[in-house]
């Protein structure tokens, strides 16, 4: 068998708030110095998902890395070669820039045909840092796929994908034929972390790259210019909260100089 894993390289959310910025005139965050980038962690646990399928099967199947971005991106990717993934390829262009959800699946999916004979395409539940959930259908849709979404169990088996899904009151197990789309949610577990012999290994690796030309698309379907959706505006909210303490000698006494600072402002 053969699975792709979507990874994306996303803004450290270890990042202190002070160091975050925005850059208002381009709608873009503006990269916090000495924060590296990292993976994504919903992707993280998604790779984790297709290794254990593949650990399961114990034969041939392939595991190849797919991210879309800038030349650091090749981060993210040997972080899931150092996991246990095979090959790992960099969507590169800078046609590909700007480009909502409809647009980075656009790209995605091509790859995916151009890899020919994958049996699976294993995202996270959403990115990290936008938290759309969208790719992943968006995939299957260009696919022609079948999809689940929020799976917490993921099983491959005679041509079949089973997944038990995460509702709002509850699971739901489904099972349909691959080639299928699936998003991996939190609930799945952690995932592994590569040891330093892995984590060498995958920094020996090559990371192969596309770009438009090679597969086969319209700049004007990609990118900025294949958007549908228009970011208006970014920017960080302005905060103006104002704090006052209730003085009392005892609870009771802040609590009835709380009513009387409540009907004062006709808040009570």
């Amino acid at each position: 068998m053969h699975f792709v894993v979507c990874a994306k390289q996303i803004p450290d959310p270890e990042t202190p708030p002070s160091a975050f910025k925005i850059d208002e005139a381009s709608n873009s965050v503006v990269p916090a110095q000495g924060f590296q980038p990292v993976l994504s962690q919903f992707d993280g646990i998604a790779a984790e998902a297709a290794l254990r399928i593949k650990e399961a099967a114990g034969d041939d199947t392939k595991i190849t890395v797919l991210s879309m971005g800038a030349e650091s991106a090749q981060a993210a990717i040997k972080q899931v070669l150092a996991m246990g993934a095979d090959e790992g390829v960099l969507l590169q262009d800078a046609v590909f820039d700007g480009g909502d959800s409809h647009a980075t699946a656009t790209v995605l999916a091509a790859a995916i045909q151009k890899l020919g004979d994958v049996d699976a395409v294993f995202c996270g539940r959403q990115s990290a840092d936008w938290d759309m959930g969208q790719v992943g259908l968006l995939i299957a849709e260009a696919l022609d796929w079948p999809v689940a979404i929020l799976a917490k169990d993921v099983q491959i088996a005679d041509g079949t994908m089973t997944t038990t899904r995460v509702l709002a009151d509850g699971f739901e197990t489904v099972a349909q034929a691959i080639p299928a789309v699936v998003t991996v949610s939190n609930e799945f577990g952690e995932p592994r972390y590569p040891k330093l012999q892995q984590i060498m290994q995958a920094a020996k690796k090559t990371v192969t790259t596309m770009t438009h030309d090679e597969l086969g698309l319209d700049p004007g379907s990609v990118g900025a210019a294949g958007s549908r959706l228009k970011l208006e505006r970014l920017y960080v909210p302005a905060s103006d909260m104002q704090v006052e303490l209730i003085e009392g000698d005892t609870p009771e006494d802040q609590a009835k100089n709380l009513v009387a600072k409540l009907v004062a402002d006709k808040l009570f």
